[in-house]
């Protein structure tokens, strides 16, 4: 009887870990197919513990208006480089608020905030 019940916890475990792997290969293709926008704004404040950056950012045609919020950033090195007051680009996707590749623009390079 214990010979029957580990095996059918062992066949539960293969079960939720093939459902677990499925969802995280979706979740990767979904994010894959969306489109890139670019992102450009100033930098409010920069918070280490919460991986985010609080940015005055500029409209960005399909995706969102003009604002000021906290952003979630995709890597978090970035925040050792960057100071409130620095202009950034950034990619961004509809839907996720999380600013990717984010860079540091030079201040002639910059573009002016609106």
């Amino acid at each position: 009887m214990n010979g029957v019940l580990a095996v059918r916890i062992q066949r539960v475990i293969a079960v939720c870990a093939g459902v677990a792997l499925m969802a995280i290969l979706s979740f990767g293709q979904a994010a894959a197919g969306k489109k890139a926008l670019t992102f450009h704004g100033k930098v409010e404040a920069v918070d280490q513990n919460a991986n985010s950056l609080k940015v005055n950012g500029e409209k960005v045609e399909g995706w969102m208006d003009a604002m000021t919020m906290d952003y979630k950033v995709d890597n978090p090195a970035i925040l050792k480089k960057v100071k409130p007051g620095d202009m950034i680009m950034a990619t961004v996707y509809k839907g996720d608020v999380t600013l990717h590749n984010v860079m540091v623009m030079p201040p002639e390079k910059s573009r002016k905030q609106k």
